[in-house]
């Protein structure tokens, strides 16, 4: 198993609610995916480098697991797909 980390911006105009709901959705397919997720860091609502969609701030919330090669993938996949999920990013920082 490699070690990976997410970093993803949700829409700062969600609830509470489905901030929660997300950051578990995306935990849930890490850990259905055979996956083991380390730590959960959420940085909360910070304003963007520059705005996208004519918006400025974003919900920022970083998470670092462990899995096989081809989960990152399904995750990405997962992130393109979901409403309100703005950017992200899935690195291996080993190398």
């Amino acid at each position: 198993m490699r070690n990976y980390e997410t970093l993803f911006i949700l829409n700062p105009s969600l609830d509470e609610e489905a901030v929660k709901a997300g950051i578990e959705k995306f935990k849930g397919i890490i850990e259905n995916g055979g996956g083991v997720v380390e730590n959960v860091d959420e940085w909360g609502k910070r304003k963007l480098a520059y705005p996208i969609n004519k918006i400025n701030e974003g919900y920022y919330t970083l998470i670092n697991f462990k899995s096989n090669p081809e989960l990152p993938m399904e995750l990405e996949r997962n992130f393109r797909i979901t409403d309100g999920v703005m950017r992200f990013m899935v690195i291996n920082p080993e190398k």
